[in-house]
């Protein structure tokens, strides 16, 4: 505590925590509903799926559960169909789960430089600024994540009462609507459990509350995605299987190394260097902590007393844990792991303080990082503003090599303007413009699609051999017999597939490469379909 108190007394913010905290999630939010309104960036194709199925409301979904396309349909009917309507509950979820950390480490585990700190982290990785800017499954997802892990603290203190196992069981329900993923906090829970009693601090009762609030909340959340999956062949479930890689191709090899760097790297990105250090330093440091005695534990980690070493060890290793080494076996896609962050944050803060505080290090521009990460943060939220060029050159050390980059935020730029065109081209390139449909050939351009033209049309997804998505559960245009269509692929193709060409008469062929506020963007390639056939490829995918 003398240890904390001296941190407090070393940083202006520690004296007034609760205005810090109120001046960080304000001004964040602030920010991040300034950027939202701006038109910086179109929907990302994720962002446009999630608005698609808002406007074919159902129980599930084929890769998710409900609450996403629930929560956009929502915010989408207070405020209209555009990137703020859709965007708005990300940012209302990363101000909640600002609200969350701080009321968790700061007020109910007393911690407050500490939940100050954890929120600067959390507002300077790369992880919580997306799922505060685009309305991505992860933002409520993590919402419920934190509301569980504090409300799983809460319920292991003595004299906790019955409402810390209500909001759990609740967060968990939410949770598992908004994503699969916040199944894993069954075990987390459980793990924490033993480790408690490990240690003789569970208060009396707490095993069968938890297990009875976990068990509504599973029930809850479980039982509209069970039912609509039963009614559509557990197409949900076998994709979650198919890409977990025990189902598949995947199935067959237990062990490759070639996934592992794209993770690992993916890892550090979503943190920023600085902070996956200090987040693997002080998870380490929790591990160690929460195998000792509980008598030893108190403040043998910056503060971090044994029942909070616990909770954080078992919100973090678990699931970072497992992905890492299933990484070793299947592709693992970077956010999967994002859960473990929840804990991560405060523990990369907590390893930041206890650095910060030696003198040693003082001199070294420890404050450097979060300035870093401000900086950046800054940079995120006003990108389309910085003269960085679309594309440039970086010549290789030690060689002759020159390679030609592109701007990462040149891959989410550009759909309006594919948009207006696919319009301009069904009004002027074909005799009946009420008679052309729009499709693709993949579910992320046709939703795209679906969002950005003009009058925002139903639109199709072709199955010539891809994976089954949620399109190929949606009618197809069957009855469309004899319209022109328009049909839209990524990058600069050579040739139609032979399987699209056959569905019509005749088609043509031509590249676009759409802008942004007339700096150079996407590349496209549009086919001017003629005389369709009503042949709708249908069961020809290769998997889930």
């Amino acid at each position: 505590m003398t240890a904390q108190i001296g941190m407090a007394n070393d940083v202006v913010w520690g004296r007034r925590p609760g205005f810090w905290a109120g001046v960080l999630i304000l001004g964040t939010t602030a920010v991040r509903l300034a950027f939202i309104a701006s038109g910086q960036l179109d929907l990302v194709q994720d962002e446009a799926q999630y608005w698609d199925w808002s406007r074919n409301l159902q129980a599930s979904y084929f890769t998710k559960g409900p609450l996403i396309a629930w929560i956009i349909a929502l915010w989408t009917k207070v405020f209209g169909v555009g990137a703020f309507g859709v965007r708005f509950g990300a940012v209302l979820g990363s101000a909640a789960i600002q609200l969350i950390l701080y009321l968790g480490v700061g007020r109910l585990m007393q911690r407050p430089v500490l939940a100050l700190l954890s929120l600067v982290v959390a507002n300077t990785t790369l992880l919580f600024m997306a799922s505060g800017m685009l309305m991505t499954t992860d933002n409520p997802l993590l919402v419920s994540w934190f509301g569980a892990l504090f409300c799983l603290y809460w319920g292991s203190l003595d004299r906790a009462g019955t409402w810390p196992f209500v909001l759990l069981a609740l967060c968990v329900a939410m949770g598992i609507l908004a994503k699969y993923m916040m199944l894993a906090f069954v075990p987390t829970a459980l793990l924490y459990a033993f480790l408690l009693g490990r240690a003789k601090l569970l208060p009396k009762g707490f095993v069968s509350r938890l297990a009875a609030s976990l068990g509504i909340g599973v029930c809850l959340g479980l039982l509209p995605i069970l039912l609509w999956n039963f009614a559509n062949d557990f197409v949900g479930f076998r994709h979650v299987f198919h890409l977990a890689g025990v189902e598949g191709k995947a199935a067959g090899t237990l062990v490759r190394f070639d996934r592992f760097p794209d993770y690992m790297g993916g890892q550090v990105a979503l943190v920023l260097p600085w902070w996956f250090l200090f987040m693997l330093l002080g998870a380490w440091r929790a591990l160690k902590t929460s195998l000792s005695r509980p008598e030893r534990a108190v403040s043998a980690y910056a503060g971090l007393d044994f029942r909070q070493a616990c909770l954080f060890t078992c919100g973090f290793w678990p699931v970072w844990g497992f992905f890492l080494l299933w990484s070793f076996h299947t592709k693992i896609l970077a956010n999967w792991s994002a859960v473990s962050y929840a804990s991560g944050v405060v523990l990369a803060g907590a390893a930041f303080e206890a650095f910060a505080r030696k003198r040693f290090f003082r001199g070294l521009g420890v404050w450097l990082w979060p300035i870093l990460g401000c900086v950046i943060f800054g940079a995120v939220h006003v990108h389309d503003l910085l003269p960085v060029p679309y594309r440039f050159n970086v010549r290789v050390p030690f060689t002759d090599r020159v390679l030609a980059l592109e701007n990462p935020a040149l891959r989410l730029k550009g759909w309006t303007d594919l948009g207006a065109k696919v319009e301009s081209l069904r009004l002027n390139a074909f005799k009946h413009p009420d008679r052309v449909f729009v499709f693709a050939d993949n579910y992320d351009m046709t939703a795209a699609l679906a969002y950005h033209v003009p009058g925002r049309p139903r639109t199709y997804c072709v199955n010539v051999g891809r994976r089954l998505n949620q399109y190929d559960l949606w009618p197809g245009p069957d009855e469309k017999i004899g319209w022109d269509a328009i049909y839209v692929r990524q990058k600069f193709k050579d040739l139609i597939e032979p399987g699209v060409a056959a569905l019509f008469a005749e088609t043509r062929q031509m590249h676009y490469q759409a802008s942004h506020k007339g700096r150079p963007a996407r590349k496209f390639t549009i086919y001017a379909c003629h005389g369709f056939k009503g042949l709708w490829p249908r069961d020809q995918g290769t998997g889930y």
